[in-house]
């Protein structure tokens, strides 16, 4: 793995840049050598950094035979922290950004990554597009899915309480989502302890903020009858069921997009161990055909 950064187009700073690449004789972190092909971008979601998603771009870069770049967004490790006029605008130029010095052409976005890259690919060029249970706000869909209370326990710094909040709306921990406040407000405690858990709770502000983004950027369908990216929404099986709600409905419309059903996955579906939905993605993005993996 390599590790670099970008300059943000906007002067805010930069963004650490992890990269995949199959072959042990790397190139230089954005060089665009003849003998290397074209990189993949990977856009993590809400409350995680990118470091949840190497073991999935590890797998990938070894299945397509090209690099793989995960990168923080704003407000994670040492990437800029979010701008006061953070908007999803500052995260399609970030995107770009990473494109651009990384040489890559495609995309694959989970959750509020998938927000970002359905923003992108209507306002730039990406050659092929998959997302998983992308939080897309489609006609008001997810505006429900907002508390006040979330932002309130936040700037009150009752992390417990705000972490509870966050689960009951989204719904995405599965099972635990449907738990009693107090129930979740203690389990929050426990994680907490865990390093996992408590860079969660510390990201909690971001997690406001990229909520208000969604909420603000709602989108229809005719914002993507346009769309010729060819572009695959997957949703877990055992997701919430408005993630695929949202890929249907898309995809009844847009001829140029492509939706299915990932039997027996969960929201956090590219943070488990495996190769299978790696597999599924390398498929799509290499037009129906994996290379053999090549050695790392």
């Amino acid at each position: 793995m390599e590790t670099w950064t970008v300059e943000t187009n906007d002067g805010g700073g930069q963004l650490e840049v992890h990269t995949f690449r199959p072959l042990s004789n790397a190139a230089i972190p954005g060089s665009q050598a003849p003998a290397e092909p074209s990189g993949v971008v990977m856009i993590h979601g809400t409350l995680v950094t990118d470091s949840l998603y190497w073991p999935f771009a590890r797998n990938l870069s070894r299945m397509l035979g090209r690099p793989v770049h995960c990168y923080n967004r704003r407000g994670r490790g040492r990437s800029a922290p979010q701008p006061p006029d953070y908007s999803v605008e500052t995260e399609v130029a970030d995107l770009g950004a990473v494109m651009d010095k990384s040489g890559s052409t495609d995309v694959v976005a989970h959750s509020y990554g998938g927000f970002v890259a359905l923003n992108a690919v209507l306002k730039s060029k990406i050659n092929r597009l998959v997302t998983y249970d992308a939080a897309v706000s489609l006609s008001g869909n997810l505006h429900g899915r907002w508390r006040p209370e979330l932002e309130e326990a936040v700037t009150a710094g009752r992390l417990d309480q705000a972490w509870a909040h966050l689960v009951q709306g989204l719904g995405t921990a599965g099972p635990i989502s449907y738990l009693p406040m107090g129930a979740l407000r203690t389990l929050s405690i426990i994680s907490a302890q865990t390093r996992l858990g408590f860079e969660m709770r510390s990201l909690l502000p971001t997690a406001v903020t990229e909520m208000r983004a969604v909420l603000a950027a709602d989108v229809s369908l005719d914002d993507f009858r346009s769309l010729h990216t060819p572009t695959l929404m997957l949703s877990g099986g055992w997701s919430p069921s408005y993630f695929a709600e949202t890929g249907r409905t898309l995809a009844n419309a847009v001829p140029a997009i492509d939706f299915a059903i990932v039997p027996l996955q969960f929201h956090e579906g590219p943070l488990r161990p495996g190769r299978r939905l790696a597999s599924r993605v390398a498929r799509f993005l290499s037009g129906g055909h994996v290379p053999a993996p090549v050695g790392a």
